[in-house]
């Protein structure tokens, strides 16, 4: 398995070809304002995910992932229209850089990072249609939306003083796939496939951190999922009583939360002391970081309500 570092973590099975989907089909799967997502674009995306996930490629998977992966695409060309509507523009040059930083951290050139795509059926086009829209959405998050983020010396007080007066108490290093329902109609389908993901990863065929880096939708999935350090009461009541009663390395059914399901994973528990204290600079990041995620998700989600997206699927 290889992994692919960079914009993306993928563990990109070479050796196995990946099973011949339904036969390919040019017809719209969406539209998103003016842009037009074929099926064949779905077919292609779902390739990438199986591939990238180690999830076998069984009609089963398919009907569960082929609704993840139309989503992926409808957020995709949101990001990349949203940079378009505000002037920010991504050239090829800086697609092709961050495609062959993934091929010479696989050690290989682009050329051969595409031969080994190719292996497995997977057009180069769909991996670069995913880096553009993470360069596009950088963008406007950076020039948009990084000015608007506040973090006074107050809020890394009051945050230290809240850190010091748990001292004793317990912490725990949780990892989180999280599953979005963006309409009630989509729960159960979102649910079973995280289902789906939690029977894989158990069997081993598919890593935690892999899996969370290609179907969760929150800020940690570009660390593989990995949340950090959580105190005890910092999560949400429904999610901190299941962290509680993990055994490390074990992983939670899916549970419902206000916006989706959460897979959670403990990997360790510690006493929070003096030692194990972050430093004020860090305690200014994290806040900042928290902030920024919260302000880019609502104005996602924004660009989304404010925008005319057709699925055929529905």
């Amino acid at each position: 398995m290889i992994k692919l570092l960079g914009f993306l973590l993928i563990g990109f099975c070479a050796v196995l070809p990946i099973q011949t989907m339904a036969a390919t089909s040019f017809g719209i799967a969406a539209t998103v304002n003016k842009d037009a997502i074929s099926e064949s674009d779905v077919n292609d995306r779902m390739k990438l995910l199986f591939a990238s996930s180690g999830i076998p490629n069984t009609k089963e998977s398919r009907e569960k992932i082929k609704p993840q992966a139309l989503n992926v695409l409808i957020e995709e060309q949101l990001k990349i229209q949203e940079a378009e509507r505000n002037g920010l523009e991504v050239k090829d040059q800086e697609i092709d850089e961050a495609f062959s930083e993934m091929a010479a951290q696989n050690k290989m050139t682009a050329e051969e990072f595409s031969k080994v795509m190719a292996q497995s059926d997977i057009p180069t086009h769909t991996l670069r249609h995913k880096i553009k829209s993470q360069i596009a959405w950088r963008k406007v998050v950076g020039s948009m939306l990084r000015s608007r983020i506040d973090v006074t010396e107050n809020d890394v007080n009051a945050k230290m003083m809240r850190l010091k007066e748990n001292l004793g108490k317990t912490e725990y290093q949780v990892s989180e796939i999280f599953l979005p329902v963006e309409k009630t109609k989509d729960d159960k389908k979102v649910k079973e496939l995280g289902q789906k993901l939690i029977e894989e990863i158990k069997k081993g065929r598919a890593p935690f951190a892999v899996v969370a880096t290609q179907f969760s939708k929150s800020a940690s999935a570009q660390q593989g999922g990995a949340v950090g350090w959580v105190q005890e009461g910092d999560l949400p009541k429904e999610l901190d009583v299941v962290v509680k009663s993990l055994s490390d390395g074990q992983i939670s059914p899916p549970i419902k939360g206000l916006a989706g399901y959460h897979i959670l994973t403990v990997a360790g528990t510690r006493q929070i002391s003096e030692e194990t204290l972050p430093k004020e600079e860090e305690v200014l990041n994290a806040i900042g970081l928290q902030r920024l995620d919260r302000l880019q998700k609502r104005h996602l989600a924004d660009v989304r309500s404010s925008s005319f997206i057709d699925r055929r699927d529905e």
